[in-house]
């Protein structure tokens, strides 16, 4: 061997210094997830009142799996005539048997509904992942999990308002229409049926119509569950069908989780009523990490930010802003993390980045795609194979961007990341607070002084430190801004399903 030739560095996974290499050093053996036993019938009607009844007009709509385009099957279409019925069942509930039992006994009826999605937790997983397209692993251990633990920790409240608001007697509104997203379908009823039901509330839920599975699913443990008939009414539908919930003159209280556009359009339709409203929107959440941070942890906490749920979650940290010494470093070990990911079959347990959501969706973000090279950025995507069928889309970053950038401004809602570097704290809460949005950020340092200082100047609802995207029942969750009006959660959660 000649003296200017080099002897190649040996691979050690152990050494914090080598290249990640999953590929030469094990191979992933398929492992797919048993979805035989998850039944799902052909079609689901709308459930008013205790029963699943046909819809008025007749009219169904097909839900499609997103990771094989193949119909999974299909969903009742709820018109004018049907959300009438749902609010008047919902009524008769609210003025009837669910206002005459004790807080007590409703506090009950959550706790067994908890119970029983436990009981059921691996046929929900499964469900879930099918019609929305995220990954098993996400399913069964974060959101199925997290949909009973706030179950169980609104049933704890139920006989204790009292508590939880001293001096005042808690009076609930009434009837609450509320529309949900197709992100996180079941924890975003549970987020909102839970409080409403602790506090004494009847409900009318629309699910977002390509996610509507579990939803139902959920009106058929309901029904095993015993709760009195109408207190809770899930109607499927469209746009059409959320704005006929919204304008009903007998709904007290909306509560809407989804788009911003969608959620302005909302508030100018209740402009001038009585109807109380909760908004949780859009966001563009920041990633601030500075030069004493613990970088592989910082870079974990990047993937988890953005990548979850394939970018599907309005909090995403989708902005990541370096400070100057250690972006090199960062950008480098982030791209080498890509390379790792796995995006495919999202029944699949070894899969990290399932399906984009819908085709509709699917042509969005790669619209934002070329838009961002358009713009002039320097575009990096995972070099993994993806599946020939099935809205898939590799992990991206975007580098070489600026404030002004569409793909900096916008909320894209997959799995794409900007990166900008800054050089003091406060260019970087600058360019973190330099957006429309206020739902979440994230700060990584090893100094807790920095923490503090940072997270108080940042305009967000939640700001995590050293982590991102952890939830717990007690914790409050919402944005400022163009990111939503109001809470969920905690006892701010119940705090927006009573009067005083």
């Amino acid at each position: 061997m000649s003296n200017t030739e080099t002897k190649e560095a040996t691979y050690k996974p152990t050494s914090p210094n080598s290249k990640l290499d999953f590929e030469s050093v094990w191979e992933y053996a398929p492992a797919p997830q048993d979805s035989d036993f998850a039944e799902v019938k052909d079609r689901y009607e709308l459930f008013i009142g205790g029963k699943f009844v046909k819809p008025s007009k007749g009219r169904y709509f097909k839900s499609t799996n997103p990771a094989t385009e193949e119909e999974i099957t299909e969903f009742a279409e709820a018109t004018q005539k049907d959300i009438d019925k749902a609010v008047k069942a919902a009524r008769k509930a609210y003025e009837g048997e669910w206002s005459r039992i004790s807080a007590k006994e409703r506090g009950k009826y959550i706790y067994r509904i908890a119970r029983m999605l436990q009981e059921r937790a691996r046929e929900f997983a499964v469900l879930e992942s099918m019609d929305g397209g995220k990954p098993i692993r996400e399913s069964r251990d974060v959101d199925i999990p997290l949909v009973a633990a706030y179950f169980f920790y609104y049933a704890g409240w139920a006989d204790k308002l009292e508590y939880a608001f001293p001096g005042k007697k808690p009076v609930p509104y009434g009837v609450c229409g509320q529309i949900i997203p197709w992100n996180f379908p079941l924890l975003m009823l549970a987020w909102k049926i839970a409080p409403a039901l602790a506090t004494g509330n009847t409900v009318v839920l629309k699910p977002a119509e390509t996610t509507s599975l579990t939803a139902l699913k959920f009106a058929e443990l309901v029904k095993d569950c015993g709760l009195p008939d109408g207190v809770i009414n899930i109607v499927t539908g469209a746009g059409q069908t959320g704005a006929e919930i919204v304008n009903h003159q007998d709904i007290d209280k909306i509560a809407f989780t989804g788009s911003t556009n969608v959620g302005k359009i909302i508030q100018k339709s209740l402009a001038g009523t009585d109807k109380k409203y909760t908004l949780e929107l859009g966001g563009k959440g920041a990633l601030v990490i500075f030069e004493d941070a613990p970088i592989d942890q910082a870079v974990e906490g990047i993937i988890n930010a953005i990548y979850f749920n394939q970018g599907h979650v309005c909090c995403a940290g989708s902005r990541l802003l370096v400070q100057e010494g250690v972006a090199d470093k960062v950008i480098q070990k982030l791209k080498d993390r890509l390379e790792t990911l796995i995006v495919g079959d999202p029944l699949d347990k070894n899969t990290d980045v399932g399906a984009i959501n819908s085709k509709e969706q699917f042509e969005t973000v790669n619209k934002y795609l070329e838009l961002g090279v358009e713009e002039g950025a320097d575009i990096y995507q995972a070099k993994c194979s993806i599946p020939e069928n099935g809205y898939f889309i590799r992990p991206t970053l975007f580098t070489n961007v600026s404030q002004s950038n569409r793909v900096v401004q916008e909320e894209i809602f997959g799995p794409v990341l900007t990166v900008q570097t800054f050089r003091t704290a406060d260019e970087g809460i600058d360019k973190a607070n330099n957006t429309p949005y206020g739902l979440a950020n994230g700060v990584w340092t090893d100094k807790g002084s920095k923490i503090f200082k940072v997270g108080s100047k940042m305009r967000s609802g939640v700001v995590w430190a050293n982590t991102y995207n952890k939830f717990d029942p007690t914790s409050p969750f919402g944005g400022y801004k163009e990111s939503g009006v109001g809470r969920e959660g905690g006892m701010h959660g119940l705090a927006a399903y009573i009067r005083n």
